[in-house]
């Protein structure tokens, strides 16, 4: 019988990371509005509380001398971002109505000129009209990582205190009401003993808190366990592995491309695609998506995108030019039925990437994540005031998400990526039907597998990737200090895996991780092998906790740099 990674739980529970407050009243941190993450969902949600507060002073002063602040586990708002990134602008638009901030002021690479859709096989590229997920006009390029830091920078202006290299380590519930988090020590050594520079956790309390922590967000896991949020269906994810070149001539227009390196056969469970998206004349990002439903053991996000480069249609892009960037992150797919049942709970709001809200045919969440942060706001503003009841305001916000595009969009697709477990080609007939129809082809509810439950088999797939040569291909140590990481060597181990594991689930990990954190150690002598971890190479992709695993937060100010992604 074939192992499934599912079989070997981490040693996680995520109750360990629900506590009261434990700090003396006097020495609690209290800001009015609390948002954890400074990715788009939370610093819309933040610039959307400014702008309300501006135009309410009385609430603002009732909410003290920190009325928002914003929790960012990287070294600044920006390091852990990483996209595409094709935007759609609407949400964009919406933030700023009525202000004199336009697209054009926005740190951009302009709209999408034109695009083209690729068929590959390993030696040739077929071009193919662009199925409507993929038509881009309107929409505009942007570099995920600087985006986040102008917003951060508008979002200070607004009034939010943002805390950098802050992790949220823990949910504090008090008489069953969201009460905040306790951000995590810092200058713990490897075995969790206090160093010289050692500064523990602090309680930050808040009269609402909202989760925006993106892709894999460690304590929106805890609270849709805690509050039986989970949906219908469960969660599923994609990696996407990117690198960013410095070349001779930029493309003009936006590139994607499907088929090979992927296997079509439904057994392999593969699925995914590329991109190249131009940064200006002289710059492009190039990236491999890939399902984490799959089930080969040899297979590998990283090294398929070394193989993609190898193509004759895309080394001609690279040709002349030099990678100054690469990033890796998890994307999740599962649609409409694996959002959570509620957004909210007491004193707590959910938002963007973190509860599922992504459009993967269209290969977009950006704007889905400005935009629920924007009404989250509203929300928890609607809380604040006087007259109000906190529990009726915050319901506003799950009915204004339902009455929204994102709702309108997400329900339309809301079975595209399940279909593709049928294979490449039945799932791309399936799919398409779908979208011609706006959704209106019913195919009965499908079922989401989760990724870790995916029987593995083992083929000979490594064979054809390609050696790294540091000018076109590259290893993977070389790729992680390419994202600028800057995780301690000697810090504690934020990674939770099961340790002793049969071979096929420990030599998955070591392919599936774009980082080369995980090694296979010795032979248990029961059938089992010791995974060995390197947990100050991870760069917080999330692959891992889709797979079998569980990421929790490191120390604030670790992992990636990014600056271009």
């Amino acid at each position: 019988m074939a192992d499934r990674a599912s079989d070997y739980p981490p040693p996680f529970d995520p109750r360990a990371f629900v506590a009261e407050p434990t700090d003396p009243a006097d020495e609690r941190i209290e800001v009015g509005v609390l948002i954890v993450g400074a990715g788009p969902a939370g610093l819309a949600c933040a610039i959307r509380l400014g702008q309300l507060l501006e135009e309410h002073p009385d609430v603002a002063e009732r909410l003290g001398e920190v009325p928002v602040a914003i929790v960012e586990k990287g070294k600044q708002p920006g390091s852990h971002l990483l996209s595409g990134a094709v935007v759609n602008p609407r949400a964009l638009r919406r933030l700023f109505k009525g202000t004199n901030i336009r697209l054009e002021d926005m740190p951009s690479y302009g709209p999408v000129h034109e695009e083209a859709v690729y068929v590959l096989t390993k030696g040739k590229a077929l071009r193919i009209p662009p199925p409507p997920p993929m038509r881009n006009h309107g929409n505009w390029i942007f570099s995920l990582s600087q985006l986040g830091r102008w917003l951060a920078e508008r979002a200070e202006e607004a009034g939010a205190m943002v805390l950098p290299e802050t992790s949220a380590e823990k949910l504090l519930v008090a008489h069953g009401r969201v009460a905040g988090i306790r951000t995590g020590d810092k200058g713990r050594n490897r075995d969790g003993e206090p160093m010289g520079n050692y500064e523990p956790g602090s309680d930050l309390v808040a009269k609402v808190t909202v989760l925006a922590e993106g892709t894999q967000g460690h304590l929106t896991g805890v609270a849709l366990d805690r509050f039986g949020l989970r949906g219908e269906e469960p969660q599923v994810w994609e990696l996407g592995v990117k690198e960013v070149w410095r070349v001779p001539k930029a493309p003009r227009g936006v590139i994607h491309t499907m088929g090979w390196p992927l296997r079509t056969s439904a057994k392999y469970r593969e699925f995914g695609g590329s991109f190249v998206y131009p940064m200006g004349d002289d710059m492009l990002t190039i990236g491999m998506v890939v399902g984490l439903d799959y089930r080969d053991v040899e297979l590998s996000a990283h090294d398929l995108l070394q193989e993609l480069k190898t193509h004759p249609k895309i080394a001609k892009l690279l040709a002349g030019g030099e990678r100054i960037g690469w990033g890796a992150k998890t994307i999740p797919s599962g649609g409409w039925y694996s959002l959570p049942n509620r957004l909210h709970a007491p004193g707590l709001l959910l938002a963007g990437d973190g509860v599922g809200m992504v459009n993967v045919p269209r290969l977009k969440g950006v704007h889905y994540a400005i935009e629920s942060g924007r009404l989250a706001a509203e929300s928890a503003f609607a809380a604040l005031r006087r007259g109000q009841t906190p529990s009726t305001a915050l319901q506003s916000y799950d009915d204004a998400v339902r009455s929204s595009f994102i709702a309108q969009d997400l329900y339309e697709v809301r079975d595209m990526r399940q279909v593709f477990g049928r294979g490449f080609f039945m799932g791309g007939a399936l799919a398409s039907a779908m979208t011609v129809s706006k959704g209106r082809l019913a195919l009965g509810k499908m079922r989401a597998e989760p990724d870790a439950e995916q029987p593995l088999l083992r083929s000979d797939r490594a064979a054809s990737y390609p050696a790294p040569d540091g000018k076109l291909t590259f290893d993977k140590l070389s790729s992680v200090f390419a994202s600028g990481n800057k995780t301690r060597d000697d810090q504690p181990n934020h990674i939770r895996i099961e340790r002793h594991v049969p071979n096929d689930v420990a030599e998955m990990w070591v392919n599936l991780c774009p980082a080369q954190v995980y090694e296979i150690g010795a032979e248990d002598g029961d059938g089992t092998v010791t995974v060995n971890v390197a947990p100050s190479n991870c760069v917080q992709c999330g692959a891992i906790t889709a797979k079998g695993g569980r990421l929790t937060p490191p120390e604030g100010g670790s992992g990636p740099e990014y600056t271009l992604t």
